[in-house]
């Protein structure tokens, strides 16, 4: 038996000994709400939420990211419950406002707050922990079987493709060939000597998930384990600056932006534009199987983007 879709989660944090000041947020892994004491409680009702094995990797994971003593607060789960099925977070709350609703900040004082996590995670060594949280909603962790961070993403990529063929093929020109390139470039940063050594990647570093005080400087970093795992940190740097704006008016510019500032940190251009292509396969059908929505669409113009299709050896413009 699992929860109802109208439980009444106050009243279940009540009866954990925790007095519930409300809810305040729900989305794709669950509901939470404030709790008394400096804690709010996750419910993990979303279809990637932390439920059955996945909720103990993931608090094994929070111990393992707070060693690394990152100059931001991440979550820590401090006690551990289940109700009708659905699995129990109690958690400290982390400081600061969402950057999406932190008015009046500037273009670059946004950047520099995306920036500032993607610089600090690549200074962390991911450990047995992060190799053992799944990606995207799967039941098997990442690195199952995988010696190395392009074998696991590759595997990934290739999973991710098969499931969701038919609407990839039919937004995507020259799929299957696009397909078969990345997973050819892929395989060439195994040969190169990726191995050993991987950051702790956040896998979904936006807006939404950043934290921060009234200057705009990061204060905590939310919702980890959606794309969460060890690995190259030029992954996040990728997702990251196409995340910064997916679909507002300036979001070309924006992405263009960042991309620039990683490529000046050091990350190569062509790995960041490789990785872009390897989530916009594997993420494309995360918030549904029919490629109707907005992320799919985004993904979708991600593997149609010029430098793309070049990263991947693909010349020529194609439709949009």
């Amino acid at each position: 038996m699992t929860a109802p879709l109208d439980t009444d989660w106050a009243a279940v944090f009540d009866a954990l000994g925790h007095r519930s000041a409300g809810p305040i947020g729900q989305g794709m892994e669950g509901v939470v709400h404030r709790l008394d004491g400096g804690l709010v409680g996750k419910a993990w009702t979303g279809p990637h939420g932390a439920g059955g094995r996945r909720l103990p990797r993931l608090s094994a994971f929070y111990e393992e990211l707070a060693a690394q003593h990152l100059p931001f607060a991440t979550p820590r789960i401090v006690a551990r419950h289940e109700h009708r099925g659905i699995a129990v977070s109690i958690e400290h709350e982390l400081p600061g406002t969402p950057l999406t609703e932190a008015h009046g900040l500037s273009d670059a004082t946004v950047e520099e707050a995306t920036a500032t996590v993607v610089t600090a995670l690549a200074g962390t060594e991911a450990g047995p922990a992060a190799r053992a949280l799944s990606a995207l909603g799967e039941d098997t962790p990442l690195w199952a079987g995988h010696a190395d961070w392009p074998a696991a993403l590759a595997a990934l990529v290739r999973r991710r493709a098969a499931a969701f063929h038919t609407v990839l093929a039919a937004a995507v020109p020259d799929f299957d060939t696009a397909l078969d390139r990345l997973l050819h470039r892929l395989e060439r940063l195994t040969a190169r000597g990726a191995r050993g050594g991987e950051a702790i990647l956040h896998g979904d570093i936006c807006p939404e998930n950043l934290l921060v005080d009234a200057a705009g400087r990061v204060t905590a970093v939310l919702d980890w384990g959606f794309f969460t795992t060890a690995g190259d940190n030029a992954f996040d740097a990728s997702t990251a600056a196409g995340f910064r704006d997916m679909y507002g008016p300036a979001a070309a510019r924006r992405d263009a932006s960042l991309l620039r500032r990683f490529e000046a940190l050091g990350h190569d251009r062509e790995r960041l534009l490789i990785y872009r292509a390897a989530y916009a396969v594997a993420g494309a059908n995360a918030y549904g199987a029919d490629g109707k929505d907005g992320h799919f669409a985004w993904c979708a113009a991600a593997l149609r983007r010029d430098d793309v299709r070049a990263a991947l050896g693909l010349h020529g413009r194609t439709a949009d």
